[in-house]
């Protein structure tokens, strides 16, 4: 038993020392300035993202305001249908809408 325990313990790696301890390892200022970005950009585009999307929202119920009163406003007389035209003659359904404008 002692030759097969003597040859397990010689077949195992040990570590192999090293100068610097694993407590003194870090990634430094480069590191650092890296993270600090990442996490910067992240918030910057978080922030961005939520005011787009609040942006679209308002557009989007002012939008369904106006066609509720365009609906209701055609019983009392004659209304200018013009963005629905203009639609119409471009072939887009986009016409007045500029969620793509910054």
């Amino acid at each position: 038993m002692s030759t097969i325990a003597a040859v397990l313990a010689a077949t195992t790696p040990s570590p192999s020392p090293s100068g610097v301890p694993d407590v003194d390892v870090t990634p430094g200022v480069a590191g650092f300035v890296a993270i600090a970005l990442v996490a910067i950009v992240t918030i910057l585009l978080v922030v961005d993202m939520t005011r787009r999307i609040r942006r679209t929202r308002y557009r989007a119920e002012i939008r369904e305001r106006l066609e509720a009163e365009v609906s209701g406003a055609s019983a009392d007389g004659p209304v200018t249908d013009e963005p629905r035209r203009r639609a119409d003659e471009d072939g887009r359904a986009d016409v007045g809408d500029d969620t793509e404008r910054g």
